[in-house]
């Protein structure tokens, strides 16, 4: 008889396994082993907080014992073992691991030399000042809270955390396939960054790095140059490294080295070790003598050094060759929505935080206006019943029971139940007139705090004022002096630092040559000129890109391939107005038969909410979050992956909501939201957006705003306007509609932008020559005119690039390219009077000839 019949399941090996890692994998992530951006609390931690929060062990009681405490957590929230909830209690009492202690310990919690905690028997904890601002307001339902691992008790998701603490204490974890390690920071420093991003939140990531300098250890140390940590604050990863202060002393004619503060999560006990390891094989001369003098006075280590010796050459060896130099390998990974990992900056870690605190503060407030309402209308009850209290009293002594009580005074002044039960409970003593006053004045101050409280809730300044208030009450209780210092590095030079910022255009040509020119070359033209010469081409070479962007500014390439490269603007050689420039090759890795269809101009490239929009010859579009190509390598990234028969047109900025346009080369339109369009990864197709007709393919994409109109450009040299009111919204897919009406006049459709009347356009033509001309001498017609003529055009010449230049109200303009996309306010050029004037001669014999 077969007892498994019917209980027995088949299944793969290879994919049971694949699942079960997975889960496992997930679990360490999200479970145990990174931090939350929220609160900087790995979920060990967060619990032993909560813990000692609901046992009542805070600063103002005595110590207790921390295996009742472990008790307390294993038993309800962590099934972890003992030992990794008492490791992580320890650590939180360690003064030389947290730069601001979230225990208070008693007894002894180990040392910087290696020295393990006593036993959970024999050690005592409370929590410490600062960790009651971690908890503050967690039972006015700030936060959610979700069942335990057995159901019978709840714990909170995430602490309030009143002080952006994933910061100021830092936190290190290995999870699986991935590994978190962020420094601690000073509180005074990090506080000041989320008030500049509140006041400021286009405040950038240098400007933030004006007021929090860098990490500040627990241990102190010297942190040898800016380069690393501008790299960690900016991209999430970088590579801090850390000296221990150390002084040259002179003593009966001897020099002797003076270690007084190490790096972070050095060992002492093992350096000296090691420095004498070092001595015995001979690899470092000149000491005769090392001890450790430290006490509870401080660190002190003494390393005596012979008579011959030079102590900075000793010095140096020992940097050299052991941890009195080390690197801090910062990597800036929590937890953030939905409980993904992801690499951080800095800016991210904060706006992340006061996203938080916002969320905190509007349940707290709403939990508070409740309460406020709930007592108001009990005081109101009692006011009505001190004002009529003789016929109150007559009621309740003529009714046989309390309910029937309670319904009479209902019935007799129109209250509520909570009302008349409250007046049945009250006590005689409240009929004095003393407490009659009480009542009156705190009905009148809680009248006050519901106003205040919905003023909060009305007006998200209010509410931001609220957080920055609090975060300064938190800074003047418990901030103190930058315990690490910064130095300058003789040989580091951040090249960035050495270019001066300023606006510039740069061109680049079909074949791939570009450059860098200053913004005052080109001067504004009338319509109908025949422009000056930006640049010199070589045969069959024309100028296909051409916009502003500033010298510090990130250029993305994009490929017809689909791959996306990134420079910086300043790598591009500078040159004059008609030079060829540099082939890009030398600057990118395009490989054969690749050809720069977009360039994008943008200074952060991790903007929330911000995706590039992309569009192919063949109709396809797709979106990709704009931080997915932070990190581009040298060699490049793919950003769409393309059919066979399919190359990239297109990429625009976009955030979410925007209206995207698309014209055809044989003249049709189609104009649909990008809502349309679901975030896709880097190497996802894209979906259709345009069903093109046979022969046809679509030559530009742009965003469709309202108010704005389609500007239409034919390759010979016409155009016109048409308001974008003229095309209706439809869902992506479609046909489209008439956009263009071509003829051999002004044949096929070259380019189209979304613009307004108080811009002026630049064309370029195959031959390389440019004009503008301002848009609003150019007509506005219906969707099937072919427009006016443009720039004229000569032989075989084509138009082959459009640029949009917007002019402010100071006199500076910004550029837009149909076949770029810039995300920065750039300043253009004035006009130059004299040159226009004999532009305007030029127009006129041109309209003779016509």
């Amino acid at each position: 008889m077969n007892l498994n019949e019917g209980k027995v399941v088949n299944v793969d090996i290879n994919s049971e396994m694949k699942k079960c890692y997975i889960d496992y994998a997930m679990s360490v992530i999200a479970g145990r082993a990174l931090p939350d951006v929220r609160d900087g609390l790995k979920p060990v931690h967060r619990r032993i907080l909560y813990s000692m929060q609901q046992m009542g062990i805070t600063p103002d009681k005595s110590y207790r014992k921390c295996a009742r405490i472990v008790g307390e957590v294993l038993g309800k929230y962590h099934p972890h073992g003992d030992s990794s909830v008492y490791d992580a209690l320890v650590r939180m009492a360690q003064d030389f691991s947290m730069r601001y202690m979230l225990v208070d310990g008693h007894g002894n919690f180990g040392s910087v030399d290696g020295d393990g905690a006593a036993a959970m028997r024999y050690t005592e904890s409370r929590m410490s000042k600062i960790s009651m601002e971690m908890v503050r307001d967690i039972n006015k339902e700030t936060v959610d809270f979700i069942p335990n691992f057995d159901g019978e008790e709840k714990e909170p998701v995430v602490l309030p955390s009143r002080f952006p603490n994933l910061l100021v204490n830092g936190s290190s974890g290995i999870a699986v396939g991935m590994a978190t390690n962020i420094p601690p920071h000073n509180l005074g420093e990090v506080i000041d960054g989320v008030t500049m991003l509140i006041d400021n939140p286009e405040t950038t990531v240098l400007e933030l790095m004006s007021v929090i300098k860098g990490p500040d250890f627990p241990t102190a140390g010297i942190i040898m140059g800016k380069s690393g940590i501008r790299a960690a604050y900016e991209t999430g990863k970088g590579r801090i490294v850390v000296r221990a202060k150390c002084e040259i002393e002179e003593e009966k004619n001897r020099q002797r080295i003076i270690v007084t503060e190490l790096p972070y999560q050095v060992n002492k006990a093992r350096l000296i070790e090691n420095i004498a390891d070092l001595v015995k094989d001979k690899r470092v001369t000149g000491i005769s003598d090392l001890r450790d003098e430290s006490d509870r006075e401080g660190m002190r280590i003494v390393i005596d050094l012979k008579k011959d010796a030079n102590a900075n050459v000793v010095l140096n060896t020992l940097y050299k060759h052991t941890k009195l130099q080390d690197t801090f390998g910062v990597t800036m990974l929590a937890l953030v929505e939905n409980n993904q990992p992801q690499i951080l900056n800095l800016k991210q870690v904060l706006n992340y935080y006061i996203k938080h605190q916002k969320e905190v503060v509007t349940r707290r407030t709403v939990f508070d206006l409740r309460k406020a309402e709930e007592r108001a209308h009990i005081l109101e009850g009692l006011r009505i019943a001190l004002d009529n209290i003789d016929e109150v009293i007559r009621i309740i002594r003529h009714s046989e029971t309390a309910e029937i009580a309670k319904n009479t005074l209902i019935e007799k002044f129109g209250l509520t139940v909570i009302q008349a039960q409250s007046i049945l409970e009250m006590r005689l003593r409240r009929l004095t007139g003393l407490e009659r006053d009480k009542i009156e004045a705190e009905y009148n101050e809680l009248m006050k705090q519901i106003e205040y409280l919905n003023e909060i809730l009305a007006s998200e300044e209010k509410l931001l004022g609220v957080i920055k208030d609090e975060l300064a009450e938190i800074k003047k209780k418990y901030n103190d002096e930058r315990r690490t210092q910064i130095t300058k590095v003789e040989n580091e030079i951040d090249i960035e630092d050495l270019i001066e910022e300023q606006d510039v255009v740069i061109t680049i040509t079909n074949a791939g040559y570009a450059k860098r020119i200053p913004a005052d070359t080109y001067s504004a033209q009338r319509r109908g000129g025949k422009g000056i010469q930006a640049m010199t081409t070589k045969e069959n070479d024309f100028v296909e890109h051409v916009f502003v962007a500033s010298t510090h500014s990130n250029l993305l390439f994009f490929t017809n391939k689909g791959k996306a490269y990134k420079i910086k603007a300043y790598e591009l050689p500078d040159a004059g107005r008609t030079a060829k420039g540099t082939n890009l090759v030398n600057l990118i890795p395009v490989e054969k038969g690749e050809k720069i269809e977009a360039v994008l101009s943008i200074k952060d490239l991790n903007e929330e909410n911000a995706f590039l929009f992309m569009a192919t010859k063949q109709g396809l579009v797709k979106k990709t979050p704009l931080s997915d190509f932070n990190n581009i390598r040298k060699n490049g990234l793919i950003a769409i992956n393309l059919r066979e028969d399919d190359e990239l047109l297109k990429v625009k900025v976009t955030h979410g909501d925007a209206d995207i346009i698309i014209a055809t080369q044989e003249g049709y339109a189609i104009k649909f939201n990008e809502q349309d369009v679901r975030p896709m990864g880097r190497t996802a197709t894209g979906v259709r957006a345009i069903n093109l007709r046979e022969g046809d393919i679509a030559v530009c994409m742009d965003i469709a705003v309202d108010g704005e109109e389609l500007l239409v450009i034919s390759e010979n040299g016409f155009g016109k306007r048409t308001p974008l009111e003229e095309y209706k919204l439809q869902n992506r897919g479609g046909m489209g509609l008439i956009t263009y009406k071509m003829s051999e006049k002004t044949g096929k459709v070259v380019g189209a932008t979304v613009c307004k009347d108080d811009k002026e356009l630049m064309l370029i033509n195959s031959s390389g020559v440019a004009i503008r001309i301002n848009i609003s001498d150019i007509s506005v017609t219906s969707r099937s005119a072919m427009g006016v003529t443009l720039m004229r055009t000569l032989n075989d010449e084509k138009i082959v690039a459009i640029a949009k230049v917007d002019k402010n109200e100071s006199e500076e303009e910004e550029v837009q390219i149909m076949d770029t996309d810039l995300t920065e306010n750039e300043s253009a050029v004035d006009k130059d009077e004299s040159l226009n004037k004999l532009l305007e001669r030029a127009e006129e014999d041109n309209n003779k000839e016509e």
